[in-house]
């Protein structure tokens, strides 16, 4: 008798250990089904503001084909008193003035001086780059837009070495590494190869953009200066063929004097 009470005792303790031990596994379950529910909805809570954020940093537009606005077509900035040529500069300026202008040669102009070329341009905005393609000589600026810094060891060119940023609506250009061939403009100034410009570029209407540089040179000049030109938008227009070569036909008959 006591044997056969203490053998259903066992089976009862056996039956409720049993409950006991499927109550915490589906306890632990639904734990760790909670643990991935949570894990979810946190990882996916942030995709919509992501959406909303791409959204709202949309490239902005310099499309289309510019040129100078209305009669505005100077070949020289004003660079007025605010920052007169240092002994340096002053000695290269008087020194060029005997020289033939270094488009005639069909040398690349180079920055800023290729904004005062009476040639229209354009803007191809990739996901990384952005080209400025000038009807003048077909020439190709490339704006490196994936946050890298200048090199350190560049090899210095006419156009220089070009990084950029969006500031809101305005294209921020940041270039040097130039060679000293060149000029600022049609003045014959001079520029060193510590030449550093500082361009913004922006769009305030449909059909006007602006482009305001700061160049700062100081082996050839006191102190920075800042100039700004506006261009209109010519819709009907398109890059044209510009052959510079063909000029040295008539200006220099029996070849190129060097």
């Amino acid at each position: 008798m006591i044997v056969a009470r203490l053998l259903i005792a066992a089976k009862n303790f056996l039956r409720v250990r049993h409950a006991v031990r499927h109550r915490a596994v589906l306890a632990a379950a639904a734990a760790f089904m909670w643990g991935l529910s949570s894990l979810f909805l946190v990882n996916a809570a942030p995709a919509p503001q992501a959406s909303k954020t791409q959204s709202s940093t949309k490239t902005p537009d310099l499309s289309g084909l510019w040129f100078f606005h209305g009669d505005d077509i100077r070949a020289n900035f004003d660079y007025g008193p605010s920052s007169p040529p240092l002994p340096w500069a002053q000695e290269q300026l008087k020194a060029n003035q005997s020289k033939l202008n270094s488009v005639l040669y069909c040398y690349p102009v180079g920055v800023p001086r290729i904004w005062t070329q009476p040639y229209p341009f354009e803007f191809i905005v990739l996901p990384n780059r952005v080209l400025i393609y000038y009807e003048f000589q077909h020439t190709v600026r490339q704006i490196f837009m994936d946050g890298r810094e200048h090199p350190k060891d560049l090899i210095p060119t006419y156009m220089g070495h070009s990084t950029g940023k969006w500031e809101g609506d305005t294209l921020v250009i940041d270039t040097v590494g130039f060679n000293d061939k060149t000029w600022l403009d049609n003045t014959k100034r001079p520029l060193s190869d510590a030449l550093h410009v500082t361009e913004r570029i922006r769009r305030p209407s449909h059909d006007v953009l602006e482009v305001a540089f700061t160049v700062d040179d100081p082996k050839g000049y006191a102190k920075p200066w800042t100039v700004k030109r506006v261009f209109d938008l010519k819709p009907d227009w398109e890059i044209s063929e510009h052959v510079c070569e063909d000029n040295n036909t008539y200006l220099f008959p029996n070849g190129n004097p060097k």
